[in-house]
């Protein structure tokens, strides 16, 4: 019988994720589909209640539903719920599991293109309060790294953030960019700055050590003004392709009972559909 997955969201016909899982079903020669369904806020009900029939074996949640989703899980595991968002769902028995696999694929993307990068304590800076920055956070607390700065352009979110999420975090505005830099090991862009090709206006790469690494969660455009600016300066960046690579091997191992690679070949394939 023909194992089914899926990826919601709304639109959902942006989304790389039925070329990333297509590519690992062929390669695995399963027989199985994940397809890209558009499923409107009101429709969500209804769309659960196609999850309890059995016609799904599970299948990932996109914007604008990963927070949606949660009251309509049958069960939210710990993870998910500290993160405040679920991005896979895993249906057993026709009851509908919620997880979040962000973090694992945060943390495989910097494995795979900095390895060694978490070695030592190092304190790091998350740029961005939203819900991307809870899953960075969960990721970074896991690795027992040194301390980490949230900076947001208002202060109150990054310390509500910091507040709920157990962990050696401090809030801080934009305004202390500076007076930090000099110790940061690692920077992370979870906000929007850099889609559209807008840009940082108060962040001076030369501040940073020349070992800081920097990444972006966002992949379009793949290489960002942040990263084309960190690169410009001699340090070390990750785009964020690899996040959305890594995060897909989780669930597609729930689902269909092999857990696939992320390889040079998968990018490359990923990378081609991408507006440079």
């Amino acid at each position: 019988m023909t194992t089914k997955a899926f990826v919601i969201g709304h639109p959902i016909a942006h989304s790389r994720s039925p070329l990333i899982h297509g590519t690992w079903l062929d390669e695995h020669r399963i027989d199985g589909t994940y397809e890209a369904i558009d499923v409107a806020p009101a429709d969500l009900p209804e769309f659960f209640d196609r999850l309890r029939s059995g016609e799904f074996a599970g299948g990932n949640v996109t914007i604008p539903h990963k927070e949606a989703v949660f009251a309509l899980c049958d069960s939210v595991d710990d993870l998910a719920r500290t993160i405040g968002a679920v991005n896979t769902l895993i249906v057993r028995d026709g009851k509908v599991q919620g997880t979040n696999t962000d973090y694992l694929g945060f943390l495989g993307n910097l494995d795979a293109e900095a390895p060694g990068w978490s070695d030592g304590p190092r304190d790091a800076m998350i740029i961005g309060a939203g819900g991307a920055a809870r899953a960075v956070l969960v990721a970074l607390r896991r690795r027992d790294g040194g301390k980490v700065h949230v900076l947001n352009r208002t202060l109150a979110n990054a310390q509500a953030l910091v507040d709920d999420i157990d962990g050696p975090f401090e809030a801080h505005g934009f305004d202390d960019f500076a007076r930090l830099a000099p110790q940061i090991g690692l920077v992370v862009n979870t906000s929007s700055i850099g889609m559209h090709g807008s840009r940082f206006d108060w962040l001076d790469m030369a501040l940073l050590p020349k070992t800081t690494l920097v990444t972006d969660i966002v992949y379009t455009p793949l290489v960002t003004p942040l990263l084309a600016e960190a690169q410009a300066h001699g340090l070390k960046t990750v785009d964020g392709l690899g996040m959305l690579l890594h995060q897909a091997v989780p669930g597609f191992a729930a689902w269909f009972g092999v857990t696939p690679e992320v390889t040079p070949a998968l990018r490359q394939k990923i990378e081609a559909t991408l507006v440079h």
